[in-house]
């Protein structure tokens, strides 16, 4: 099918994935997983029942998740969708000019997502979402290649990430769960280095 977003918007107010700043913080909407899931359900392999868990995550609206961000006010923002976690944050930090930092620890993922990657479950976008990004992507050498893959699982109706500075990103988390947003987590920041460059590591220094 075809479809088409036809509206306006004045050109002062979009939310873009070009103007993330070194000390932003960086909020995930949505667990990870859903990649993974889905297709443990289409192989039959979804012992755990999963499947409600993961549609019901991609039927719930990124609405309320951006109303706050306009609300708030972030630097920049995209959605999580067929290039996984990391690459469409290796897309703002490509385009912003910036490198990034990801704790593992502090992303949220759908339970079941760790049960079925580590039995060798992902879809084909996943692995070459990781393939792909095997230039970009520095993950520390306690992380194991199905901890790598989830952070690279190709989303359906994902969540949104937005760069916000530091200052303000406590007071966004609070909005978004206010609204039901129970997930939404501070799951890494952006820092000054070479455009596009990630790092991954479990989590973050206290």
């Amino acid at each position: 099918f075809g479809l088409a977003v036809i509206g306006t918007i004045h050109p002062e107010k979009i939310l873009s994935n070009d103007r993330a700043k070194p000390g932003d913080s960086l909020i995930l909407t949505k667990p990870l997983g859903l990649g993974i899931i889905t297709t443990a359900a289409k192989n039959g392999e979804d012992k755990l029942g999963a499947i409600q868990d993961a549609l019901k995550v991609m039927t719930t609206l990124n609405r309320a998740a951006a109303e706050v961000i306009i609300r708030i006010g972030v630097h920049a923002l995209t959605d999580i969708t067929g290039f996984g976690l990391l690459g469409h944050l290796r897309n703002v930090t490509s385009a912003s000019h910036v490198s990034a930092r990801i704790f593992l620890d502090q992303v949220p993922v759908l339970p079941a997502a760790w049960e079925y990657v580590k039995a060798g479950i992902a879809p084909g976008g996943t692995h070459a979402n990781h393939r792909f990004l095997a230039d970009w992507v520095i993950y520390a050498p306690n992380l194991t290649k199905e901890e790598q893959l989830l952070l690279c699982d190709a989303q359906t109706s994902g969540g949104l990430l937005a760069a916000v500075d530091s200052q303000n990103a406590d007071l966004l988390l609070n909005e978004m769960r206010s609204e039901g947003i129970e997930k939404a987590a501070i799951i890494g920041c952006i820092e000054d280095g070479t455009p596009g460059k990630i790092f991954v590591e479990r989590k973050s220094e206290p």
